[in-house]
């Protein structure tokens, strides 16, 4: 049972989000303390369920792709959520919003049409972007307030797309795991890398 602890922590992130979704919709405002706090939960799940398997050695491209599959469905809840008890702040930053939502439907694109498989790098400014965003949406969810946080959110979800997009195409082949773009092109270039064990497989 042990072993399969990081595939719970996926499964309980992968439940959590539609359930904030339905408590959002039953209780509205009076549900945005506990919604910040199961917030928090989902990134806790997101942090140990990588850290777990590796002490497990039981992390593997499998879980990997599993994860990253999760991550995307949990903060698209997240962000339903949002545009429930914010639709003014969703409408007044449509248009910065819309640019990240096309620059993660590329990411698949690219990824896909060079490997066949939907990217997995789990990069670092990628990590960096999941901050700042947990950050605003604490802002939205908990304040119905964007300012900095948002902005910073935004910032980061440019950059580290961009991150991505050069990671894909520096890798000569599809790997997951891939701390930045500096790294895949050190694959590239036939070189090992370092990856550190709290982030990375």
């Amino acid at each position: 049972m042990q072993n399969k602890t990081p595939q719970l922590l996926i499964l309980f992130r992968l439940l959590l989000g539609p359930t904030m979704i339905f408590l959002t919709y039953k209780f509205g405002n009076a549900i945005r303390t506990e919604l910040v706090l199961l917030l928090f939960l989902g990134l806790l799940s997101d942090i140990f369920d990588g850290i777990i398997a590796r002490r497990l050695s039981v992390s593997s491209e499998k879980l990997r792709r599993m994860d990253s599959q999760t991550d995307l469905v949990f903060w698209l809840c997240v962000s339903w959520c949002g545009w429930i008890l914010n639709p003014e702040i969703i409408i007044n930053h449509r248009y910065a919003i819309a640019i990240i939502f096309l620059m993660e439907g590329l990411t698949y694109i690219f990824s896909l049409a060079k490997f066949k498989k939907e990217t997995c790098t789990h990069a670092i400014l990628s990590k960096l972007w999941g901050v700042t965003l947990l950050v605003a949406f604490i802002s939205m969810i908990g304040f119905g307030c964007a300012g900095i946080p948002f902005f910073l959110a935004v910032f980061f979800g440019v950059i580290g797309h961009i991150d991505v997009y050069l990671i894909i195409y520096f890798l000569p082949k599809w790997t997951h795991d891939v701390p930045s773009c500096y790294h895949a092109y050190l694959i590239k270039k036939g070189k090992s890398i370092k990856r550190n064990r709290l982030f990375n497989g």
